[in-house]
């Protein structure tokens, strides 16, 4: 069956319903995420707690995403991609429920069912989009379904600071679950249509949990790309946990400049996301376009470092989205690249083993980015310290 005709009225309309969805369930997790880190400072002083410890609550949510998009696989091919991204977005509101609790414990517990729910959403929009996207706007809808994590990034940055001002931090992180809840509302009548594919006798087993990683690290240039993925994942989480916190705390700025700031990085990304892939695939190739995005997040993580409260906003701006179009804009390529490198038949698998590596890197960078920080007094430092690994990177990116 062509891709023209399978996924019925989607194709009709070239795929642009299924993208708008998952564009927006990826927007909506994302936002989920980053919810709290965009008030960390507010959430801090009112538990007693450093703002250095929201790299524990990252460490915490991606433990449960790494687990779940390893099993996200059999999840979608039983239920179907729609059903598997509204469980997703119900575990997420009730992530930032529990989250809302102002006990530190119940934060843990929110930060897992968060990362459980965020974990999924890649690989069941990479399913519904690959039977609905006809191939020659293959390139294009999954390069605009990319940013949807940046886009959620920017509206976390962009309201959920305010909210807390106008109300409290409380009320922000349930705002967020709301809209969570809404978008898995909206998605029910999407379901009968695209997860018309679902396999209702397929069996959860967990005897090939840990295929996917086996088969990256089995495979050379697959080694090499895993690698790299996870010092990338470190820069972008990084920079999207620690940015607010190190304006507010170093740079002076205020809690809604500070929230503006990143929503800037995050605009960045957008527009990275997409750019990269059109210069990747017209002129450069994913492997050198790599490894230029490194070099650019290693001079990047310097000019953070180098920031001081007297400079102009612009300035700021600039080197910000600069860094957010670098550091949160490389996914897109690298998980190209991934697909090429990989086996024949095998590239979903290959996906899948790379993603767990990935979120090993967000699992440990914000910790060891907070240690850093803290050993030295000043996340300056952490930033600066960020540049020598993302260089070797770009050396052996070029050396392949």
């Amino acid at each position: 069956m062509s891709d023209e005709k399978q996924g019925g009225s989607a194709a009709a309309d070239g795929g642009w319903i299924p993208l708008a969805i998952t564009l927006a369930i990826q927007a909506m997790v994302a936002m989920a995420m980053l919810a709290l880190p965009a008030m960390a400072p507010a959430v801090a002083a009112q538990l007693g707690i450093s703002a250095a410890y929201i790299g524990l609550y990252i460490a915490v949510a991606y433990v449960g995403a790494m687990a779940a998009s390893l099993a996200a696989g059999a999840a979608v091919a039983r239920y179907g991609s729609i059903r598997v991204s509204q469980a997703c977005l119900v575990l997420c509101a009730g992530g930032l429920a529990l989250c809302a609790v102002s006990f530190v414990p119940a934060i843990a517990l929110g930060a897992l069912l968060i990362g459980l729910g965020y974990g999924p959403v890649t690989p069941a929009s990479s399913h519904l989009l690959a039977r609905t996207t006809p191939v020659h706007r293959m390139s294009l809808v999954f390069s605009v379904k990319q940013t949807g994590v940046p886009l959620g990034g920017a509206l976390a940055g962009a309201l959920v600071p305010g909210l807390q001002l106008l109300a409290n931090w409380q009320v922000a992180l349930l705002a967020v679950a709301a809209a969570n809840i809404v978008c898995a509302v909206v998605a029910q009548s999407l379901r009968p249509e695209f997860d018309a594919d679902r396999d209702p006798t397929r069996r959860l087993g967990l005897g090939n949990f840990l295929e996917p990683v086996r088969l990256v690290l089995s495979d050379a240039k697959l080694r090499m790309l895993a690698g790299c993925s996870f010092m990338f994942s470190i820069a972008q989480l990084s920079l999207t946990t620690y940015l607010v916190t190190y304006l507010t705390d170093s740079l002076a700025y205020g809690l809604v400049a500070a929230g503006f700031m990143l929503a800037m990085s995050q605009v960045g990304a957008v527009i990275g996301r997409v750019a990269w892939g059109y210069v990747s695939d017209r002129w450069l190739g994913a492997r050198r376009m790599l490894a230029l995005l490194a070099g650019v997040m290693a001079a990047s993580s310097v000019a953070t470092a180098l920031l001081q409260p007297a400079l102009p906003a612009v300035v700021v701006i600039a080197v910000l989205l600069v860094f957010g179009a670098s550091a949160i804009g490389w996914n897109g390529v690298y998980l190209a690249e991934v697909a090429r490198q990989a086996p024949a038949g095998k590239a979903g698998l290959a996906t899948g083993g790379t993603l767990a590596i990935t979120f090993l890197g967000v699992v440990l960078g914000p910790p060891l980015f907070g240690a850093v920080s803290a050993g030295f007094g000043s996340y300056h430092a952490g930033f600066a310290a960020l540049a020598l690994p993302l260089a070797a990177c770009a050396w052996v990116l070029m050396q392949r």
